[in-house]
């Protein structure tokens, strides 16, 4: 995904599968989000991009080209967009491209995260279904 640098504006026509405040209880050692937190964001949010493809179970089999650009602080509000990259016979991949507007400084917002998420649909037995 090195076409990010064409996404260094923020998406403000947009509308953002995902919004969060962050809050201290996800801080690590150095007073920052940790990564795994924005990662199960991104996967929620690539969850509700791939129920727009497919109403039954999606299960997320690959996170690819994850790239953390600026970290994200304690009372930051960070939107998580997303977009279909693709739909195949039994699986979806979303691409999700994470901003951070930053509550507590005169700094812009800040895009701090991308990253690809494949999902696969699958029965009730975990098995791959056709979407």
């Amino acid at each position: 995904m090195s076409a990010s640098d064409q996404d260094a504006s923020f998406p403000a026509s947009g509308c953002p599968s995902i919004r969060r405040v962050m809050m201290p209880r996800d801080t690590n050692a150095f007073g920052t989000i940790f990564g795994g937190v924005i990662l199960a964001e991104i996967d929620l949010a690539a969850a509700v991009e791939a129920h727009k493809h497919h109403a039954g179970k999606l299960v997320t089999v690959a996170m690819d080209s994850i790239v953390f650009k600026a970290p994200v602080h304690v009372g930051d509000c960070v939107s998580f967009f997303t977009d279909t990259e693709r739909i195949g016979k039994t699986s979806i991949t979303v691409r999700v491209r994470v901003w951070a507007e930053r509550r507590f400084s005169s700094q812009d917002d800040v895009y701090v995260t991308e990253a690809s998420v494949t999902m696969v649909a699958v029965d009730d037995d975990g098995r791959k279904v056709a979407l």
